[in-house]
């Protein structure tokens, strides 16, 4: 499960545990609501040529899977793509005009988010230029360079794309997880074929589940449904099934890296790997999964696969995606105090005795540098991370939680002197708290969030996991964000050393508060609802304890020049209002309690104040910066000598935005367009 990275335009300037140079652009390009960095990956160069190696063939890896995760966001996904990237870099006309800047802006945004739906939004993304100008675009590129189907002319694909790109109301949301609707027929995603409905899909799964089994398998994980002649039928994601043509050279890269393994330990996990993606085996996945949480002392370490259920509406299809890294060392010191403890903070948590571990097992937290993000975590990536998913498994094994510090840390340094706390935040008090403490404790917030709140508590016997349905990410999210804002400000942090003084936890409240109850918003259209999970969470949590601390105006919206700002006047009582809101989420979680549950998300993390929300946007407008950030990744070279022996790997952080895109989709275009 990954935590997202908030609204990251806070000025921070607190203590870093790398040491970037001053001299680095981390910015690299700015259009429509997105900005593009750059991440440095410091302590690269130390760093054996066999671990170099090692990190070489699995971000290989980790970038050959690109086109599957843009076939799962939408069936038109690859089409769309591969003829605006025709058209882009065939086009012979003006390229100076707004409308040719328009199309560069679009098919940038269908980079960024991986298709045609907005990668937070879930809306589909909309052109800034006429049908009359992309077909006179259109007819500049041979038939030879369009994703034809067989027999079909330009014009006939002509016809079949235009209505998808231009028409609104044609697969208009990506995965839409709420609302007295078909969650299956209304989402655009492509994790179920047409003809299918909301009820025989839950029918088909409800039948494969054993309540009595205790180690089940994550149904439906690395599958299509789809319905053959009458009958519904998984086609799964393996060599020699759905996307092969992608999974083939995964497995070759992943290959080559065993032999670079670092230990046995790690070559057995990505033997298992191998072996699951030769098979499609979900109980080879869990095999796989118990392995890489018992690999804790290998420096090198890497996520790749159908990991994360966000972008199912049911919660059950994992997207694709990869994570490359390695160890800091120094800063893990941090995140090891915190594991090693992982049992105090679970006794000492505010839910129901009934809902915690008796014993803690198997938690181990790192802090990380990111060498290579792809799928589902590029160009937007998680800043810390906690799997595997199942929950028995991480009932008998544990769980291994990352925060990824070099991400943090380009945020950071990217978000200097942007004018946003000048903005938005209410007085000097809390920006000096910001300025103070903000690094540190967004930092631990986020190993507090993925090393303790996702491994904390149970899960009732006899209770579904997948009871939760379309609401469970947005409520394991809150669990998680509520369990490390309760803990960040307990005294037990600070008798670990990890925060300066007792004041620190109050630039995380601020900051949370501030993001959940207005500065998110700028994400948002106006009159749009919150769609995305982790939006969703934080909206949920500021509203509820907001509401629940009126009376004592424990927080308040206070005006100010004209301007609303969020107000803190109660730090104490504000934490109290924390624990019990995670008491009830996890009563929720533990009991499978589907009716409460739903509430709780309906009435508090969906629903907009549109008075609010335009004042807010209006604001944001006018410091030009954009609410959304991704990053390109560093390229990787090896280096050989006369014999063509590779004797080194080193990093070029040169390449571009548009460059790298290009590239990826020539180099790493593995799947025909429809799948």
């Amino acid at each position: 499960m990954t935590a997202i990275a908030m609204c990251a335009c806070t000025e921070q300037t607190s203590k870093r545990t790398t040491q970037p140079e001053n001299d680095f652009n981390y910015v690299v390009d700015q259009f429509a609501d997105l900005q593009i960095l750059r991440y440095q990956v410091p302590g690269f160069e130390s760093l054996s040529l066999q671990q170099k190696q090692l990190l070489y063939h699995l971000s290989r890896a980790g970038l050959m899977g690109r086109d599957i995760l843009f076939d799962q966001n939408c069936r038109y996904n690859l089409a769309i793509r591969q003829t605006m990237e025709a058209i882009y870099t065939k086009y012979q006309g003006d390229r100076e005009t707004d409308e040719f800047k328009a199309l560069e802006t679009y098919l940038k945004r269908i980079w960024f988010s991986n298709g045609i739906h907005h990668h937070y939004g879930e809306d589909k993304l909309m052109p800034g230029f006429t049908p009359d100008y992309f077909i006179s675009c259109y007819r500049h590129v041979s038939a030879s360079d369009l994703p034809l189907r067989p027999g079909q002319t330009t014009d006939q694909f002509l016809m079949e794309i235009a209505p998808v790109i231009f028409n609104p109301t044609i697969l208009a949301k990506k995965t839409v997880q709420s609302g007295n609707v078909d969650l299956i027929r209304t989402s655009a995603n492509n994790y179920y074929e047409e003809g299918l409905t909301q009820k025989e899909v839950e029918a088909f799964y409800d039948r494969m589940k054993d309540p009595a089994d205790s180690t089940p398998v994550s149904y439906g994980l690395n599958s299509r449904l789809a319905k053959v002649n009458g009958e519904i039928v998984e086609k799964v994601w393996k060599v020699g099934g759905l996307y092969t043509q992608a999974i083939e050279p995964i497995v070759s890269e992943l290959q080559k890296a065993v032999a670079y393994a670092e230990n046995d330990t790690q070559k057995a996990v990505i033997e298992k790997l191998i072996e699951y993606y030769q098979t499609g085996d979900l109980k080879t996945f869990d095999e796989y999964s118990i392995l890489w949480v018992g690999d804790t002392d290998s420096e090198v370490d890497f996520v790749n696969g159908f990991i994360e259920t966000y972008g199912d509406p049911l919660g059950m299809k994992a997207s694709w995606e990869s994570t490359v890294n390695f160890i800091n060392k120094e800063a893990t010191k941090r995140t090891k105090l915190i594991s090693d403890n992982a049992q105090w903070f679970e006794d000492h948590s505010p839910v129901d005795d009934r809902f915690k571990k008796k014993e803690v097992k198997g938690v181990t937290a790192k802090v990380i540098t990111v060498a290579t993000i792809g799928g589902d975590c590029y160009p937007a990536t998680p800043i810390g991370i906690n799997l595997p998913n199942s929950n028995w498994i991480r009932r008998d094994y544990g769980s291994k939680s990352v925060t990824i510090e070099n991400i943090t840390e380009a945020y950071d340094r990217a978000s200097q002197g942007s004018g946003f706390n000048e903005e938005f935040v209410w007085s000097d008090v809390e920006r000096e708290l910001i300025r103070k403490y903000g690094f540190i404790t967004d930092n631990l917030h986020t190993d507090l969030h993925e090393c303790l709140g996702h491994g904390s508590g149970i899960i009732l016997p006899g209770v579904d996991p997948d009871g939760l349905k379309s609401y469970s990410s947005t409520l394991e999210e809150a669990r998680a964000d509520l369990f490390g804002l309760y803990y960040i400000a307990d005294p037990k942090l600070l008798e670990l050393g990890l925060v300066p003084d007792q004041e620190a936890y109050k630039a995380e409240y601020y900051k949370f508060m501030m993001n959940g109850l207005m500065t998110q918003l700028v994400r948002i259209e106006q009159g749009k609802e919150v769609e995305e999970a982790h939006m969703r969470n934080r909206q949920l949590i500021a509203k509820w304890v907001f509401e629940k601390g009126t009376p004592e105006q424990v927080v308040e919206l206070k005006q100010k020049d004209g301007k609303t700002f969020v107000v803190i006047n109660d730090y104490e009582r504000l934490r109290k209002l924390f624990g019990q809101l995670l008491a009830e989420v996890q009563r929720i979680k533990s009991e499978g309690d589907l009716v409460a549950g739903s509430q709780l998300v309906e009435a508090y993390a969906v629903k907009i104040d549109p008075a609010l929300h335009a004042e807010v946007l209006e604001r944001y407008a006018r410091l030009n910066l954009s609410p959304y950030r991704g990053f390109v990744n560093p390229v990787m070279k090896e280096v050989t000598n006369k014999k063509g022996e590779v004797v080194d790997i080193v990093l070029d952080y040169t390449e571009g935005y548009t460059e790298q895109m290009l590239r990826y989709s020539k180099e790493y275009g593995f799947l025909p367009a429809y799948n």
